[in-house]
């Protein structure tokens, strides 16, 4: 497994890592090229898209990492990171996470940024498990929703 800034050349990849996600859980959201681009790859409040691929060169997991800006969808605090990650089903349990994470966290001190936030469905075990695993500690549960804090 290698990781790479994304770029727009990845945004199919990531879509169709995004299908992957919901065909296995069952929650939908958006997975076009138009919405990757803008959410991920493209968006004027990022700090880094980072992709992992797997020895044959294919996308099987990213991670965002975004500046809170006031008015954010996450009622995150100015100033903190905003962490989405998107890891393939049939790339689970081999390090990926880790591996995102890795180049998250450094963009994010090159950032300077102190805290980083995980915004994650309460009916989301595995995203729950990874982020603790990662060291974020719950800071707030909105309802049906788990805010995780990492401090760098």
């Amino acid at each position: 497994m290698e990781t790479r800034a994304a770029s727009a050349y990845d945004a199919e990849a990531m879509g169709r890592v995004l299908r992957e996600i919901i065909e296995h859980t069952g929650r939908q959201r958006p997975n076009d090229v138009e919405f990757v681009m803008g959410r991920y790859i493209a968006d004027p409040v990022s700090i880094r898209c980072t992709v992992a691929t797997d020895g044959s060169g294919n996308v099987v997991g990213f991670q965002s990492l975004k500046k809170a800006v006031p008015g954010n969808p996450y009622d995150t605090p100015e100033g903190w990171g905003i962490i989405g990650t998107h890891i393939s089903p049939r790339a689970h349990r081999q390090g990926v996470g880790k591996l995102l994470f890795l180049a998250t966290r450094e963009a994010a001190l090159q950032a300077g940024l102190e805290k980083i936030d995980a915004y994650i469905g309460a009916d989301n075990p595995s995203g729950l498990k990874y982020y603790d695993a990662m060291g974020f500690q719950t800071y707030r549960t909105p309802q049906g929703i788990v805010q995780k804090v990492c401090e760098l």
